[in-house]
């Protein structure tokens, strides 16, 4: 069943002007330091092709998501992680629409960006890419931040008959508003939490995600999963983080869990390695930062499980009376597990 959300005419977006990406590698640090997340590559230059350039493939009126994802201008290491990050199926399962607002926090290099821009541009929809708030940063982290968000935004300010229009926006723990209150359709975040987790800011993002969203709204989360049988790290040092951590957040939000979906899910993956997640490709990493390496370290072990185990989960903004469209669609209380 496709999913409901209230629709209505875009309201004006107060953004800021100057955004920042993440470096790549390891665990952020608190705020103030130089951040850092998993993305694990940059994208490769924009093809010079025009949109309807006659190739074999999904047709990007009948078929945009399809189109989007097997784009010419996605590089080659882009898509060798499709098979781990499943782009269809999980804008699929968050009910992404063409014509949809949507808010991408924290969008690293722009692995997600490089899909959301175009197929939102086949139906007139928006992009807001949240990054790093250089704000809250100072001297060199900050110059360096600022400087890969102007690579950032040059890429599709190249191409707007392809990416539409790619709005910039911040999140930090000091920013303002994501956007006008309550006029996005969508909030994203892939593999972001932790970060938040360890900068004390985690509630901040799910309470700003709230503030964006039109009532009905959908915000959905991909996160490293750590099982339930180990403990928490407030901070979220490893990387991983509780499914019940993040439902308890996103329900202080005032948001509705909707469903789960076991989409991005690796049971190869039991959240115990020497270096976090970032044991794991596409990062690898074989030391720790003073240069050790565990005895009897095989990287070919990481290699084999893959990319991390992730959760996938849907939440939603009530409406005005307090009802959530999906839960009555979906005639449950909650906790639906989608494939």
């Amino acid at each position: 069943m496709a999913p409901q959300k209230r629709k209505c005419a875009p309201a004006g977006v107060a953004l800021l002007c100057t955004i920042a990406l993440a470096a790549c590698g390891g665990p952020t640090v608190l705020e103030g330091s130089a951040s850092r997340s998993d993305e694990g590559s940059q994208q490769g230059p924009i093809s010079d092709l025009p949109v309807n350039a006659a190739t074999a493939g999904p047709s990007r009126d009948a078929q945009p998501l399809d189109w989007a994802i097997a784009g010419r201008w996605r590089s080659a290491d882009e898509k060798t992680r499709d098979g781990a990050r499943n782009p269809r199926a999980t804008l699929s399962f968050f009910g992404v629409e063409p014509s949809d607002t949507v808010i991408e926090l924290w969008p690293g290099g722009g692995w997600y960006t490089s899909i959301l821009a175009p197929y939102l541009a086949t139906g007139d929809g928006r992009l807001v890419a949240a990054h790093f708030d250089p704000d809250a940063y100072q001297s060199e982290p900050r110059a360096r931040i600022e400087a890969r968000i102007a690579e950032f935004a040059a890429r599709y300010e190249r191409r707007p008959d392809l990416f539409g229009t790619v709005q910039m926006g911040a999140f930090s723990g000091r920013s303002g508003q994501l956007v006008a209150r309550e006029s996005a359709d969508v909030v994203l975040t892939f593999r972001n939490l932790h970060n938040w987790m360890a900068g004390g800011y985690a509630d901040k993002a799910f309470a700003d995600a709230f503030a964006a969203l039109k009532p009905g709204g959908i915000l959905g989360v991909v996160e490293h999963r750590l099982p339930s049988s180990s403990t928490q790290d407030p901070l979220a040092m490893t990387g991983y983080v509780h499914e019940d951590y993040v439902k308890a957040a996103a329900e202080r939000a005032g948001f509705a869990f909707v469903a789960s979906s076991e989409i991005n899910a690796n049971p190869r993956d039991n959240a115990d390695h020497p270096f976090g997640v970032w044991t794991l490709p596409p990062n690898s990493r074989t030391q720790d930062r003073d240069g050790q390496q565990p005895e009897e370290f095989d990287p070919a072990v990481f290699v084999t499980i893959g990319e991390s185990d992730r959760m996938t989960l849907k939440f939603q903004k009530p409406l005005a009376n307090g009802t959530v469209p999906l839960l009555e669609d979906l005639g449950t209380d909650g906790g639906a597990d989608a494939p």
